[in-house]
């Protein structure tokens, strides 16, 4: 019997959908969109796709001279954040994982499966593929984020601190299970990692030891957010 994944489902359903907005256009806005280059997004692609993906393949792309496969798409729209095209923005939501805590202490705010918790329409520009969102607990971040905001993430599957993220906004989980938000910055020593806090009258977490951490993709304020 063939198993069909749900990333195979998506990509036939693209490949069967109408698109208004030539492929290489989207390709381009969605580089634009995403701040990536041609080579950063080549190399992410290479290791998400079977076929061979150089800076070359992804220039002729661009250009139109090489066409963009059901996958392919999928997967820029995952890495540039980028909504696919022919996609309807308001029928998209995003499942909120939990609580995370900024100044608050928040075990496991990962609490529900994945597509089982409240969901929350997509903001527009933002592709929900691969996104999710947590509710903010706490005012150590303020008044950057504020008690009940939405901060939007894509975490990779494996564990571990991407060298990227350190000097920046993300949400992350200590080995004790507790889920932060805090902008990361290198410890004093190596897998040690400070948590800064942007309240003043906050207290900062020194050479804390992560489980994992994913930089915030976009930040929604509570009055902002339309909870489906």
């Amino acid at each position: 019997m063939l198993i069909t994944s749900p990333a195979m489902l998506l990509a036939d359903m693209i490949a069967r959908a109408p698109i208004s907005t030539p492929l290489h256009e989207w390709l381009s806005q969605a580089l634009e969109h995403s701040g990536l280059s041609q080579s950063a997004l080549a190399e992410r692609l290479d290791a998400a796709v079977p076929k061979k993906v150089d800076r070359s393949t992804i220039n002729k792309m661009v250009l139109g001279k090489r066409a963009i496969s059901a996958e392919e798409l999928l997967h820029i729209s995952e890495i540039t954040g980028f909504e696919v095209p022919g996609e309807d923005p308001a029928t998209n939501t995003i499942s909120i994982a939990g609580k995370v805590g900024a100044g608050a202490q928040v075990p496991v705010f990962d609490a529900y499966t994945k597509g089982d918790g409240p969901q929350v329409e997509c903001p527009p520009g933002l592709s929900p593929h691969g996104v999710v969102a947590v509710e903010v607990v706490g005012d150590s971040m303020e008044p950057v984020y504020s008690a009940g905001d939405l901060l939007f993430y894509t975490r990779e599957t494996h564990d571990g601190v991407p060298e990227e993220v350190v000097g920046h906004r993300c949400v992350v989980e200590d080995v004790a299970g507790m889920g932060w938000v805090k902008q990361v910055k290198a410890g004093d020593e190596p897998g040690l990692f400070h948590l800064i806090s942007l309240n003043p009258g906050a207290n900062t977490m020194w050479n804390v030891r992560l489980k994992w951490a994913a930089r915030v993709r976009l930040h929604w304020p509570a009055e902002l957010a339309k909870k489906a």
